[in-house]
């Protein structure tokens, strides 16, 4: 455990997602208001994960015997598997006096930061993009004005079950990850440095 500027950064390796997702649950349903923000770094084993307003229709479209977990972030349906650094945002934005929009700008420029001028935004659809391509995935809640949940970053993995699944709701999305742009880091340095990037901007916010 690292700890910086009262942000601690915690790192699981590879984590199952619901014990994972019931830990973020009770770390923020606990938490006071001096409770220090974490941001945790870890991997999941294959799992697809539906925002509150997902659509079914947008799949999984056949049984890849991938589990499907229903979940209370926002956002449609994704997909997390290893290769992937996955980044919780456990942040009290109250405190921090930090807005939902401002805080999801603040995670999609922390990911820009790391992959340079070649990542961008597009307008209407969360998340980074590369030459069309998505990159990055996020999706938060916020309760009692701290946000859970977080970002993904495709680093190297396995990209085959996007294809069973309309990526957070855009048919025909396509996705890529930082191994087939040429980057040679894995997900623990990609993480540590995203993870870096993004408490920087949480403590001049």
């Amino acid at each position: 455990m690292l700890v910086a500027e009262k942000i601690l950064i915690k790192k699981f390796g590879t984590a199952e997602y619901q014990p994972t997702l019931e830990a973020m649950r009770e770390f923020t349903a606990r938490r006071g208001a001096d409770t220090p923000d974490e941001l945790w770094l870890l991997e999941h084993p294959p799992v697809y994960t539906l925002g509150l307003a997902a659509d079914p229709a947008h799949g999984p479209r056949a049984d890849g015997g991938i589990p499907v977990v229903q979940v209370e972030r926002g956002g449609e349906i994704t997909y997390h598997g290893p290769g992937q650094v996955v980044l919780y945002t456990l942040v009290d934005l109250a405190r921090r006096a930090i807005k939902v929009k401002q805080f999801v700008a603040m995670l999609e420029q922390s990911v820009i930061d790391l992959l340079g001028s070649r990542a961008e935004r597009m307008p209407g659809a969360p998340g980074i993009y590369v030459a069309g391509a998505k990159i990055a995935a996020l999706g938060i809640r916020v309760s009692r004005g701290c946000a859970y949940h977080g970002l993904a970053l495709n680093v190297d993995m396995d990209l085959t079950p996007f294809a069973a699944i309309n990526p957070c709701g855009y048919p025909g999305l396509q996705v890529t990850q930082t191994r087939d742009l040429g980057m040679e880091a894995g997900t623990d340095l990609l993480g540590r440095k995203l993870a870096g990037i993004l408490i920087r901007k949480l403590e001049h916010a």
